[in-house]
Formats: C-alpha cells, sequence, structure tokens
C-alpha cells in the first residue's frame, strides 16, 4: 500500500515557479505509489501563527496545537501523514509569512522545553523543503540550513530543494516599473535552461520521499 503525503504551497502564485516544483514533487511521489493531499496556505480560511498559549504543552494536548483555525486541518493531515513536500518564495530573505506561521505551529506543538526529550513527536517523517527565490540559490545557504535543523529535530529528515534567479513575470516589459536589476533575458533563458532540470529534480526527490 502506498504512502500518504501532504503537499503544501506557501506562496500565493498558482501554476508558477514554486507551485510548480510542489506539483513536480507530487507527481514524484504518486508515480511511486503515494497519495498526496495538496494544500495552498493562501487559499485557506483565515489562520495566525503561534500564538502563544501554551495549550500544547498540557500533557492531554501533547503534540497538537489546540488553536483551531484555517491551518488546522494542514496540522491534522500532517501529523497523520507518512512525508511532507512543504514549498515557499523567498520574501525578502525569508520565506513567506504563510510558511512561518504554519512552520511555528508545526514545531512549537513538539517543542517540549526538556532537555532530556526536547521533541515530544514520536511518529517522525521525512520533509521535502522547496524554496525560490529571484536571487541566486547561493544567497540563503545559512536561512535554509538553519530550517533544514529544526525540521530534521521536530518534523523528520529533511531535504531542501533551491531554485533561484527565477523567473518573476512572463514579460518583463510590460511592467510600469524599470527593473533594471534583472536581465530579462537572462532570466528567460535559465527558466527555459535550468528551470526543467529543477521540475525534473523535484520529481526524483517526491518520488524517492514517497519510498522511504
Amino acid at each position: 500500500m502506498g504512502k500518504t503525503l501532504v503537499a503544501v504551497n506557501a506562496g500565493p502564485r498558482l501554476n508558477w515557479n514554486t507551485d510548480t516544483l510542489i506539483t513536480e514533487a507530487v507527481k514524484g511521489a504518486e508515480s511511486e505509489g503515494a497519495t498526496v493531499r495538496k494544500f495552498d496556505l493562501f487559499r485557506l480560511e483565515k489562520f495566525t501563527g503561534c500564538i502563544s498559549c501554551f495549550g500544547c504543552k498540557k500533557e492531554k494536548f501533547k503534540g497538537h496545537c489546540v488553536c483551531r483555525d484555517g491551518l488546522t486541518p494542514v496540522l491534522d493531515a500532517i501529523r497523520e501523514s507518512d512525508g511532507l513536500i512543504i514549498g515557499s518564495p523567498n520574501y525578502l530573505s525569508e520565506l513567506t509569512s504563510s510558511f512561518r506561521a504554519l512552520y511555528e505551529r508545526l514545531i512549537f506543538q513538539n517543542l517540549t522545553y526538556n532537555l532530556e526529550t526536547p521533541c515530544c513527536n514520536e511518529r517522525p517523517i521525512p520533509v521535502l523543503l522547496i524554496m525560490t527565490s529571484n536571487a541566486p540559490d547561493t544567497f540563503y545557504k545559512d536561512l535554509l540550513q538553519n530550517y533544514q535543523r529544526t525540521l530534521n529535530g521536530f518534523v523528520g529528515p529533511t531535504e531542501v530543494l533551491v531554485s533561484g534567479n527565477t523567473l518573476q513575470l512572463k514579460d518583463y516589459s510590460k511592467t510600469d516599473w524599470k527593473w533594471t536589476m534583472f536581465d530579462p533575458e537572462d532570466k528567460q533563458k535559465r527558466h527555459n535552461e535550468v528551470f526543467p532540470q529543477e521540475c525534473r529534480k523535484a520529481f526524483g526527490m517526491g518520488a524517492a520521499l514517497a519510498l522511504k
């Protein structure tokens, strides 16, 4: 019987860079018999990050965020899944606020403040973290290592896929602003030649996730 995975798009643009890589990873997982449930955070009911209520620190709620809002079904699905694919664009040298909201509540519910057993998650699952950015992928090594380290410790073994120097617009000439920071032809060339390779890599990483 195939695995059950959760895919989360923490970016606002459907069918664009982040969502495309997530979709390819999902296809890869499905090619290995996995069933994948996908969530688009920007299309959920209203939600917040951790509100520091400490409800998850009570013994009867251990490992469960007690805040009920649009993220509740996502957290519940992840808790019951065999693996997680999650992707976000990079905004101002960070992942999106929607990603951060889910990340806070995903991690904090498993944090015990106990030195002997800092994490109460008794069922680690593999994670694929995808990030896209208009800056080169080498800019965010420390940021992604920090996320990977924390996800390793509180959710499960985490692999990272980064797509940098991404194409933000289909036609840069149609914008009212003079975006002189970018070379539209170079962006398009990379999108045509490199991004398909990254899509194939995402497919392979999704397939590998389904087999773990």
